[in-house]
């Protein structure tokens, strides 16, 4: 009985560490695809590297979705998914603004509209850092279902991306809008999201049918909208969505 013990335990240690590899390889492809959007938009290739970004929003959802799977969630991972956050939905979103600014939006390098986007970047990309500071303190957060403040994935991942990818998809707008100024505007007022206090709602399993059925459609069409790099307007749309009822549901609920 004792050997038969000791060999199950011998065969529970690998099938542990499989059981957390599978959370960290997800988290460990969406920092090393973070890393090749940096590197797609100093290329020039700017549709490709927000579809990165894309993919890494989709990499992200199966990596917590896989933990808590698996049962597999750790200090460790949550930790390694904050720093490949910071890189793929903080410095690749930035790095992706930067480009768009001076390859869309007509913003010439070292003019005073260059500083304005380059300031407005590294805030962005500060406060994306400060969010994930907080949210792993685990301190003052609101009840389980909510965040405080907007995540750094839907900036980064489900805001910033989507804007660049549509620019790029039509030129005719890019070129009537002032994107001088829309541009630095909203990686400020993303940052000031990032940083706040509001309650936006986490995609989880709800009480109601409904919202349950909503949320699975929304995330399929997602899914199918990055995987067959297509109609970035919805990916856009459902960002919009997003932040404008999450901010109006964590006003209606804050007290509750």
């Amino acid at each position: 009985m004792q050997n038969g013990a000791i060999n199950n335990k011998r065969l529970e240690r690998p099938l542990n560490r499989l059981r957390y590899t599978v959370p960290n390889s997800f988290t460990a492809l969406s920092l090393l695809l973070g890393v090749s959007s940096i590197i797609t938009t100093q290329l020039g290739e700017l549709e490709l590297a927000g579809w990165l970004i894309v993919w890494c929003g989709l990499l992200d959802v199966m990596d917590g979705l896989s933990a808590r799977l698996l049962k597999a969630t750790s200090d460790f991972g949550a930790e390694f998914d904050s720093m490949a956050d910071l890189v793929s939905f903080g410095v690749a979103p930035a790095v992706l603004m930067l480009n768009a600014g001076l390859q869309i939006g007509g913003i010439e390098y070292d003019s005073g509209q260059f500083w304005v986007l380059l300031v407005a970047i590294a805030v962005f990309t500060l406060a994306g850092a400060m969010r994930l500071a907080r949210f792993n303190l685990h301190s003052d957060e609101p009840p389980t279902g909510w965040f405080a403040g907007l995540p750094i994935t839907a900036a980064g991942g489900g805001l910033v991306s989507s804007v660049v990818l549509v620019l790029i998809h039509n030129p005719e707008l890019a070129a009537s809008l002032p994107l001088r100024l829309y541009l630095p505007v909203l990686m400020f007022v993303l940052a000031l999201l990032m940083i706040s206090r509001i309650r936006f709602p986490k995609a989880q399993k709800r009480d109601g049918l409904f919202i349950n059925l909503f949320q699975a459609s929304v995330i399929a069409s997602v899914y199918y909208c990055g995987i067959t790099r297509s109609y970035p307007e919805y990916l856009l749309g459902v960002g919009i969505f997003v932040l404008i009822s999450g901010v109006i549901a964590g006003r209606i609920t804050r007290d509750s």
